[in-house]
């Protein structure tokens, strides 16, 4: 493939080329009929990679070095912009130069204005590729035809309906609709409704309509749920064989009150100076067989999605709350990882081996809080067999913390959000959810795990898939230590590569201080994110050189998928076929998982602004004191003390007129010289709430 799109850039890059058409194309160069698919295709490719396009003529040619391929992204007042890959600045793009775009298309631009120090200025000149084929909105009907009105504002045009496509649907109802054309500027899209989700106002479809729309599948076929029917729902005695029999150790699962999926659970022991911890996770591998349907579908979904009413499992419930839930009192299969930890936090030894287990209790945070943190007599009695275990895992969580902090891992420590919904889903309280020892004591215990494994299997130099956290841009940190200079502060080596020691030494020293959130928060932007890959690189955020996702193969398919290349090593190794099978998949496994892990992560944060936008609606005209969280050119972003985010639109600041100052993210006052900037308290009123953009206007309230 890479040879003969090399073949044809040189061709097209040749003085004698004169431009042709397909079917000239194909003729010249001999490409038999049966061929020309496969032909059409590889042209396709080098047009999406732009690197060619099509002339007015419809000719293939070379494309100019003004003409760029990327992701167009609309916006509801006709304009939008192009992201290139690789480019830090968009594109920006006319009302009258998106020549039919809709949000997400893939597209080639040419740019027709570039002045320096100003965004430049383009052109839609191709659509390589529609960005949406179903699109999520709420149906309208009229006496000969219908419309939907996209949820996602960015689309830019309602969708017409024929009658006959309309599958039964009212005035009010959310819809998932097929486009069948997409229109142009002068013409609206046009689609078939392919699902009636149900009405505006019924518990649940709010949060549907989300799912669906970003595609997430949340239905499992019948055929596969044949193929899950023939799996026991117990262990069997033949399943016994040749693991190492760990029941008669004290065991325990740590989880959330609401979880039911257990895919971990912990034993632990003191052996003199030394902790002798276990950390045993679900063998998922066992029922989830390469190729089957089920291996598939999970690798197409590559990780559960916990929404705020619902979990859209990786798997079907029959595993994922069943056979492969490490639940109390039952025999459950596991691959564990065995740790000898000394004193100091060093892993001094480990095994990594099949087993079977038996959890004695199935804790919560909560219990686990009140006998360590509250000293709660009650609870303390209701467990007091395995308090005793309880204060060792804090022991041996506690140095595992102070040897990764003393090698620079990254803790920042931002409160979580959790929504109380009532039966009909509506909000009906807010809180911050904080981390306390029991959660801090299980995520010790999951990185451990996670390290050691990665570190085992890059060292058997066996194909393997990391989690991998690249440096900062060193642009964005010279950026960073600007800034905090003006409060005294720096970050050594800013103008060099980075150690994330330097980043934690500086949420060290500004914790407590005024501007903690301030800093806090523009540090966290400085960061890469987070992402799968076949090659270790290393997790910056943890400092660590070795780093895998191990210990939740129900919810996410990395780890099962290394689950498999572990067990297959744990039986004879990896043949030098299995080798290169492995090689040959797990690059697009690392795609996937990384691209559906961003997609979740999506869809969860556009149903926590959803339920907030609702809740908060309750109090419109109300006032309420926050700090100020980000500041824009817009205006100011204030967050309330139970995490919701609003904005003060800086047309609302009626006292001045006020300036963005870029570089001290901080809007100031042209004559009275006020200033807005991050990490100020300021007290604003609810202003409106509108669930269809998922937005909360405040207004400022002036205080003497």
């Amino acid at each position: 493939m890479e040879k003969r799109k090399e073949m044809l850039l040189q061709l097209f890059s040749d003085k004698c080329y004169k431009p042709m058409k397909f079917r000239e194309l194909a003729g010249f160069l001999n490409v038999p009929k049966e061929d020309r698919d496969a032909f059409k295709h590889i042209l396709d490719l080098l047009m999406s990679e732009g690197k060619i396009t099509i002339d007015d003529a419809g000719r293939y040619v070379l494309c100019g070095r003004d003409i760029l391929v990327g992701t167009f992204m609309g916006t509801q007042r006709g304009f939008g912009f192009v992201s290139i890959d690789g480019e830090k600045e968009d594109i920006f793009i006319g009302p009258t130069r998106v020549n039919g775009a809709l949000n997400k298309d893939k597209v080639q631009v040419k740019i027709i204005k570039e002045v320096p120090g100003k965004k430049r200025e383009g052109e839609v000149i191709k659509i390589i590729e529609h960005g949406n084929d179903l699109v999520v909105g709420t149906f309208n009907r009229s006496k000969n035809f219908g419309f939907v009105i996209p949820d996602d504002v960015k689309f830019g045009k309602d969708i017409y309906i024929p009658h006959n496509n309309s599958k039964g649907a009212v005035n009010g109802h959310k819809v998932l609709v097929k486009l069948t054309e997409y229109g142009d500027e002068k013409k609206s899209p046009e689609g078939k409704i392919v699902q009636v989700i149900g009405h505006i106002n019924d518990p649940g479809v709010d949060i549907m309509s989300i799912v669906l729309a970003f595609g997430i599948p949340n239905e499992f076929s019948e055929e596969l749920m044949r193929e899950v029917a023939r799996i026991p729902e117990e262990v069997l005695p033949e399943e016994y064989a040749g693991r190492k029999d760990i029941r008669n150790i004290p065991t325990v699962t740590i989880d959330g009150e609401d979880a039911k999926d257990l895919d971990d659970a912990i034993t632990i022991s003191k052996e003199g100076d030394n902790y002798k911890l276990g950390v045993h996770i679900a063998d998922v591998t066992h029922y989830v067989k390469e190729g089957s349907l089920l291996d598939k579908e999970a690798l197409k979904r590559a990780t559960s999605v916990y929404l705020v009413d619902r979990v859209i499992p990786q798997l079907p419930h029959r595993l994922s709350n069943g056979i492969c839930s490490l639940n109390q009192g039952v025999d459950r299969l596991a691959l564990s990882c065995f740790m000898t930890i000394n004193d100091k936090g060093d892993i001094i030894d480990h095994e990594i081996c099949e087993t079977v287990i038996n959890v004695d209790r199935r804790m919560s945070y909560t219990n686990v809080k009140k006998i360590l943190e509250d000293r709660d007599e009650e609870v303390i009695g209701e467990y007091k067999d395995l308090v005793p275990m309880f204060e060792i895992m804090e022991e041996a969580a506690t140095v595992l913390r102070k040897r990764r902090r003393k090698r620079g891992a990254i803790d920042f420590d931002f409160p979580e959000t959790k929504i109380i919904l009532d039966e009909k889903g509506k909000p009906v309280d807010i809180l911050p959810y904080e981390r306390n020892t029991a959660t801090r004591i299980i995520e010790d215990f999951m990185l451990a795990a996670n390290e050691t494994i990665a570190q085992d299997y890059f060292w058997r130099e066996s194909p393997f898939v990391y989690r991998i956290h690249e440096a900062p841009d060193q642009e964005k940190i010279i950026k960073l230590g600007i800034f905090i200079n003006n409060f005294g502060y720096a970050i050594k080596g800013a103008s060099e590569e980075i150690h994330p020691k330097e980043i934690q030494s500086l949420l060290d020293k500004i914790a407590g201080s005024e501007e903690e959130m301030l800093i806090s928060r523009l540090t966290l932007r400085s960061m890469k994110q987070a992402k799968y890959s076949v090659r270790n690189e290393g997790h910056f955020g943890l400092a660590s050189k070795y780093y895998c996702h191990f210990t939740s193969p129900i919810r996410r398919y990395p780890d099962l998928q290394i689950h498999r290349i572990i067990k297959e090593s744990l039986h004879g190794g990896l043949s030098e076929k299995r080798t290169k099978h492995y090689n040959s998949i797990l690059p697009e496994v690392s795609q996937i998982s990384s691209l559906c892990e961003r997609r979740a992560d999506e869809a969860e944060r556009e149903v926590i602004k959803l339920k907030k936008v609702e809740y908060i609606r309750k109090y419109i005209g109300k006032t309420f004191e926050g700090v100020i969280s980000s500041v824009t050119s817009s205006g100011v972003y204030v967050e309330l003390p139970n995490t919701i985010e609003g904005m003060i639109r800086i047309s609302d600041f009626k006292d001045d007129y006020y300036y963005f100052d870029e570089e001290n993210y901080r809007l100031v006052g042209e004559v009275l010289k006020k200033e807005y900037k991050l990490g100020q308290r300021i007290k604003v009123m609810v202003a409106a709430a509108d669930k269809i953009t998922r937005t909360i206007d405040f207004e400022p309230v002036e205080t003497e």
